[in-house]
């Protein structure tokens, strides 16, 4: 649920108990006090019509007087009964006249009760007439006077508080939205900054509104946002001079590495002359200097790769060829299942890098045999490289293509610089493929190359 949904059922449940508290406590107090006052007034009236009745005839109690008695306080709108000696007179129906208000009324009380007559509400009232003597007369009288004008006025009452209160919560949704809204805005910028700083764009800011808990946390998150700009501006002015070094270093190696070469390979050449020990030093110094031109050379591949001046050069290629070829000049022997036919748009030259990279990887840190595959899935090219070693472990996985990372505590001493794998990784990238490295179920290392056959990159 949402935080302005939230908002406004808030201000939806205060308007709505405010509203029924408020509305249902006024409809009470105005309905009491209209029945109240309605139920006087008839009493009055009736007690008003009765003592008009006064001084009774002085005789027995018979049908005429209970009529006559009937007739004068029935009004227009009301209906009258009247009890005396054993017999009753009156239009009023006497099943209206419950038993509690005739045993009131029997004690010399005027009474009163709202009764259902006719499909509404009446009210009956009743009372004792009374001698001159102020003696009982033995005559009851009971008015039917009808109730539906003062319900109607308490339901169109009850209607005009739903009403209003149907108005005040719409009132107060409205003005909830436009609360939420102020203080969402905040919000939704702070959000929306936070998610271009997550993008890289460290220039995201919030503008400062006011003096509240919002403007304090906006404030605090441009100063915090100003401080990652310039620590991160710091550290990639840092990882740039740190590649323009090793760029810079690696080129001024490559002229005296050169010369180097040439001396070894005539050293080289006249091992087999020299003495035991001198031999062996002139091997070992070969040795180096070919592994340090290897290095020398993929720190400038790296180089490019990280300035963005690495480029494909695109041929319509034989696969099956490239990779034999890769394979047959670095004297690789190993189980390959190179089907013909297979074509593809890429580069050759970076084709040749990494499976040399990954068949090298495999005989140096894997174990016999070595195996490669070449197949064709959708519109992708595949060549996966397998060894029977111990495979790669868990806590290995999730680094093997990272710059100078070495598994050498699992798989055996490193002879190379690190960098292999990266290439390898870098080259699939710029060709917009894939390479993933994971662990055969029967044992062993699988990396998988998966390359787009159109040459998309």
């Amino acid at each position: 649920m949402t935080l302005r949904l939230r908002l406004l059922l808030a201000f939806a449940l205060l308007t709505i108990v405010t509203a029924a508290a408020v509305a249902g406590a006024g409809y009470v107090r105005a309905r009491d006090a209209i029945v109240q006052r309605a139920q006087d007034n008839a009493v009055i009236e009736t007690t008003n019509r009765v003592e008009q009745l006064y001084p009774l005839p002085a005789r027995p109690v018979d049908t005429a007087i209970l009529e006559r008695v009937a007739a004068r306080v029935s009004g227009r709108e009301g209906q009258a009964l009247a009890y005396g000696n054993g017999a009753s007179a009156g239009g009023m129906n006497p099943s209206v006249i419950t038993a509690e208000l005739r045993s009131l009324v029997s004690t010399g009380r005027v009474g009163w009760q709202r009764v259902s007559y006719s499909d509404g509400v009446w009210l009956v009232v009743g009372m004792q007439l009374r001698s001159s003597s102020g003696a009982p007369s033995g005559i009851e009288v009971y008015v039917l006077r009808p109730f539906t004008s003062e319900i109607a006025f308490v339901d169109e009452l009850a209607r005009n508080a739903w009403l209003i209160g149907g108005a005040v919560l719409i009132l107060a949704l409205g003005l909830g939205f436009l609360a939420a809204r102020g203080v969402l805005r905040p919000v939704r910028e702070l959000q929306l900054a936070a998610w271009q700083l997550g993008q890289g764009d460290l220039s995201a800011r919030v503008p400062v509104r006011g003096r509240d808990e919002l403007a304090s946390v906006a404030s605090t998150f441009n100063s915090t946002a100003s401080s990652l700009e310039h620590h991160v501006g710091e550290l990639r002015r840092m990882e740039a001079d740190a590649r323009r070094f090793v760029a810079d270093v690696s080129h001024e190696l490559r002229t005296p590495l050169a010369a180097m070469t040439a001396v070894t390979d005539v050293l080289d050449a006249e091992t087999a002359a020299l003495p035991g020990v001198a031999g062996q030093a002139a091997r070992l110094v070969n040795r180096e200097t070919l592994n340090l031109t290897r290095l020398v050379n993929d720190l400038i591949e790296v180089t490019r790769f990280d300035s963005g001046t690495a480029a494909l050069a695109l041929d319509d290629v034989d696969v099956a060829e490239v990779v034999r070829t890769c394979l047959r000049m670095r004297g690789f022997e190993i189980s390959a299942k190179l089907p013909d036919g297979v074509r593809a748009r890429l580069d050759p030259r970076r084709l040749d890098v990494i499976v040399a990279n990954l068949v090298g990887n495999a005989l140096r840190h894997g174990a016999a045999p070595v195996s490669l595959v070449l197949s064709v899935t959708g519109s992708s090219l595949v060549i996966e490289v397998a060894d029977s070693g111990l495979g790669l472990p868990a806590e290995v996985l999730p680094h093997v293509f990272a710059r100078f990372y070495k598994a050498d505590s699992s798989r055996g001493r490193s002879e190379g610089s690190g960098l292999g794998l990266a290439i390898a990784w870098e080259n699939a990238r710029l060709h917009g493929g894939t390479l993933v490295a994971a662990n055969r179920p029967g044992g062993g290392a699988l990396f998988t190359l998966r390359l787009p056959l159109g040459g998309e990159s």
